[in-house]
């Protein structure tokens, strides 16, 4: 997975790098093509070319300026100065060892089933009723 990616990034890189532009035609303001290309490429609906009588580039007596037909090429700029991201990653010894042998090895393993009392302890005096000072009592 981590190959994987890091191939589909330096791809990235070098397609951006490498001068990708978008171009797009458009004919009386609405896009007829759409291209991604490498380098500057002047797209054509052929309209100027082929029909003369459309008034798109038309040869008449009084040449005129038809501006129907536009290209707009959007291009890729990146900065030549990028630098290697790194981090640090520290993993305890004792953490990777218990993942390892409970989600990897599937082995869990309890440490005892004998219960252990403390029958000869006794609990520390009080030395205030929390119960009175909270005003907690169970009802």
């Amino acid at each position: 997975m981590k190959k994987a990616v890091s191939i589909f990034l330096t791809i990235l890189m070098l397609a951006s790098s490498s001068g990708i532009a978008y171009a797009q035609h458009f004919c009386s303001g609405t896009e007829m093509m759409a291209q991604i290309t490498l380098g500057e490429k002047h797209l054509s609906c052929g309209m100027e070319e082929n029909a003369p009588d459309s008034g798109c580039g038309a040869e008449t007596a009084a040449p005129e300026v038809h501006d129907c037909c536009k290209n707009h090429i959007t291009k890729i700029h990146t900065d030549d100065n990028f630098a290697k991201a790194s981090f640090d990653l520290k993993l305890n010894k004792t953490f990777i060892a218990a993942f390892i042998s409970v989600f990897v090895l599937n082995e869990v393993e309890i440490a005892s089933t004998k219960k252990i009392f403390f029958a000869d302890y006794n609990p520390p005096p009080l030395e205030q009723d929390f119960n009175i000072l909270y005003e907690t009592f169970l009802i």
